[in-house]
């Protein structure tokens, strides 16, 4: 039961710090998506 606890909190851990990566790149790909959406809509 240690042994799951402490992989739990490994990948809560883990998780927690790639967390802002996947924002960052979700970010990235949202921003870029609506400025050639935009980049369509004018052109």
């Amino acid at each position: 039961m240690d042994y799951i606890q402490q992989g739990y909190r490994g990948l809560h851990l883990l998780f927690d710090l790639n967390w802002d990566r996947l924002l960052y790149v979700g970010t990235l790909v949202a921003a870029l998506g609506c400025g050639g959406l935009v980049g369509a809509i004018l052109n």
